[in-house]
């Protein structure tokens, strides 16, 4: 019964050993000639404006998160549909199943207006034009 422990455990140590051994190689052979340049702020061939620390809206994240939902849900339907007629009839309720839920959730997404992507933020209030004073 230990010996099964045993293995587990001469696996993590082999893995850990690995990952150590491979920074250590790394960290001797390579060479440190940092230079400003080098250690300058790269992002996608753009030069940095500004600070790191702006805020970014909310509605990005919603938008990928609701990708990702549908594009695994996708993912699921796919091999179900090449083996779609060796399945047999409980497999084709479930899958129906799964679709409805699927639906209801775009549904509750589009109610909401999580796709649109300028939300209506409700009436929008101005002063009172101070040019007739």
């Amino acid at each position: 019964m230990y010996f099964d422990y045993a293995n587990i455990l001469v696996y993590l140590l082999v893995a850990a050993g690995f990952i150590l051994g491979s920074l250590i190689v790394g960290r001797v052979v390579r060479r440190q000639r940092p230079d400003p340049e080098k250690l300058a702020t790269y992002e996608c061939g753009e030069e940095t404006i500004g600070t790191a620390w702006i805020q970014f809206n909310v509605r990005f994240y919603i938008i990928a998160l609701i990708f990702l939902i549908f594009d695994v849900e996708i993912a699921v339907l796919f091999p179900w549909t090449t083996v779609f007629r060796q399945a047999g009839l409980l497999a084709f309720i479930e899958m129906g199943v799964f679709l409805a839920i699927l639906g209801v959730g775009f549904a509750y997404v589009w109610a909401k207006g999580d796709l649109e992507w300028l939300k209506s933020l409700g009436e929008v209030r101005t002063e009172p034009s101070r040019e007739g004073r």
